[in-house]
């Protein structure tokens, strides 16, 4: 990536982290909206929908830097050098992400790379995906009569090379969100059962949520495994686990644009293996 030679007497302009929610054009802010119609350069995570990036204009220049489970995507380093690039050049600088910015969205990062770099910002907070998912597939992340809480967690299995310690999150009366969960889907499954959460506790993986092709993989967490391996799983995708996810066949409402997997048949062929 080749970088501009920046001088302290340019006139920087400002940047803008702008969540895009989990998907659906509809759930974006108004301010993040605006912002957008009027950007100079926009630069996007893989996450954002096709829908939401058509509001870009057509004179902004647009970049992709998202960040994909296997795949090549731009370092956070060169991120964040081409953020203060691009704002010495351009007066409107839109950063944007799925979801929300601050929720494992790397956003404080970013901000801070700006501020070593004495540029102005502002932060426009979005629906993160764990909202999105849950109110589009009828599974509430809180309910009195079954949960007391709610824990939002990363997928990655490893802490600075220290495995997690799931007994810190395999309380009953817990709702757990995993974001960026399914390559580890097996290793999640264990560590949860070894640490005493109930092998019939239901959980979904709610794949490409508030999307036409939305779809609900529901299962009990003894199947978590074989949920993430279902042909039909697109990403991106995300994995509730607790009791709150049986309320889903009750709460459903977007039915006309989703769908309960049958993995019956996924799960005798991975226990015959």
């Amino acid at each position: 990536m080749t970088l501009l030679h920046l001088s302290d007497n340019q006139t920087k302009g400002k940047v803008y982290l702008l969540g895009a929610g989990p998907g659906d054009v509809d759930l974006l802010t108004v301010k993040a909206w605006r912002l957008l119609k009027s950007a100079d350069v926009v630069l996007y995570d893989a996450l954002v929908s096709e829908d939401i990036l058509a509001l870009i204009p057509s004179h902004a220049e647009k970049i992709k830097v998202g960040k994909r489970a296997g795949k090549h995507s731009a370092a956070q380093s060169e991120i964040n050098r081409l953020l203060v690039t691009k704002a010495y050049t351009r007066s409107k600088v839109i950063r944007l992400k799925g979801g929300d910015p601050f929720i494992f969205g790397r956003g404080g990062e970013e901000l801070q790379a700006l501020i070593e770099a004495d540029i102005d910002f502002e932060v426009v907070p979005g629906i993160t995906a764990a909202s999105g998912a849950s109110a589009y597939a009828g599974i509430p992340l809180t309910h009195r009569d079954f949960v007391r809480s709610v824990t939002f967690i990363t997928g990655h299995c490893q802490k600075q090379g220290q495995p997690v310690d799931w007994h810190h999150y395999a309380q009953a009366d817990n709702t757990l969100v995993i974001y960026m969960g399914i390559i580890n889907a097996a290793t999640i499954q264990q560590g949860l059962l070894q640490a005493g959460r109930a092998a019939e506790t239901p959980v979904a993986i709610i794949s490409k949520a508030s999307t036409p092709q939305q779809r609900s993989f529901i299962g009990k967490l003894s199947e978590l495994d074989a949920l993430a391996q279902t042909p039909e799983l697109q990403m991106p995708a995300l994995i509730m686990i607790g009791e709150v996810v049986s309320l889903s066949s009750e709460l459903n409402w977007f039915e006309q644009t989703t769908a309960t997997a049958d993995i019956s048949a996924t799960v005798a062929q991975l226990q015959e293996n």
